[in-house]
């Protein structure tokens, strides 16, 4: 049977609507894996009003959630191709950067040095960080509380092998604290907070001893082969930033019901937490870059790295 034209033409109309739905399919098929943690605020207020979505369907990208306890795990996740977009302190992408993870920086926050801590209980034999020495510290490794314990011992004359550095995640680290099987307790907020209204005392916090910065960060990979993608994670975030200032009350309730934190905990960890996203300037790498060598100095990453290495030259 002859093929005539309007034949032609009809298959071809008929396969439009396929080659539309299979077009939107493949634009579906292009997720931005978000890893966040309870300590994401912005992150945390962005998946649950939808605006990430909203910013990035135009481009043709859905988003996916994952939450961890703590930056590490966010970046071994990272590196296996499971997160996209991480958010973690200054220390996580330190210690993947010497592991040979391709981590890049994609924005900092602003510096909040009293939203990270090291705890005590009440009637603690610990009064000042003099005291650790010979102690059990609580710390995840690899973490921002990682590098302030570092920093208070060495500020306090002693040195690394003078305490007892036990590593645990935050759900685990309070449980030690709390039954005495260590004497103090590293972490950062809203573990922090947590424990402070249920009783515990801040020997010291990062003021003076360190920025406590967080970062937006991205594998090289995906920065540089979604860079709209991740330009416009980076917008949404910057503008959530912007609003949480004057909404402290309403972003306490709203987070509460998503994250599991009580509102009352959640306001003591506001009122010590700056806001807003920059990009990354010198004076910021120059401050991860001493973070960086005070590991490597311990022995505690396995080589000394260049912090600049995993900037993006558009950053």
């Amino acid at each position: 049977m002859a093929i005539t034209r309007r034949r032609i033409l009809q298959a071809s109309a008929a396969l439009l609507p396929a080659l539309a739905l299979g077009s939107e399919a493949r634009a579906e098929d292009r997720v931005l894996k978000v890893g966040y943690q309870k300590a994401s605020v912005a992150l945390s207020l962005l998946k649950a009003q939808g605006l990430l979505e909203q910013r990035l369907k135009p481009l043709g990208y859905g988003v996916s959630w994952a939450i961890f306890t703590s930056g590490p795990p966010i970046l071994e996740a990272l590196n296996d191709g499971a997160v996209d977009l991480a958010f973690t302190g200054e220390p996580p992408p330190i210690f993947a950067q010497a592991a040979g993870v391709p981590v890049v920086y994609a924005a900092a926050t602003q510096p909040s040095p009293r939203s990270v801590a090291i705890l005590i209980e009440p009637g603690s034999a610990v009064h000042k960080v003099a005291d650790l020495k010979g102690k059990k510290v609580a710390v995840a490794k690899g973490s921002s509380a990682h590098y302030l314990l570092v920093a208070a011992v060495r500020h306090a004359g002693l040195s690394w092998s003078d305490i007892q550095p036990v590593y645990l995640q935050p759900p685990d680290g309070r449980i030690a604290l709390q039954s005495g099987s260590v004497d103090a307790w590293a972490v950062w907020d809203p573990f922090e907070a947590a424990a402070e209204v249920a009783g515990a005392t801040v020997l010291t916090d990062g003021t003076g001893l360190m920025p406590n910065r967080a970062f937006y960060l991205s594998s090289r990979d995906f920065a540089t082969t979604n860079a709209p993608a991740l330009k416009a994670a980076i917008g949404a975030i910057q503008e959530i930033e912007a609003w949480e200032p004057a909404h402290v009350d309403q972003i306490a309730s709203d987070l509460s019901k998503t994250i599991g934190v009580p509102p009352e905990i959640l306001k003591v960890w506001f009122t010590r937490q700056k806001y807003g996203v920059e990009p990354l300037t010198p004076a910021i790498i120059a401050d991860q870059q001493v973070i960086a060598d005070t590991f490597a100095s311990l022995h505690l990453i396995p080589r000394r790295i260049d912090v600049s290495q995993a900037v993006l030259a558009s950053t």
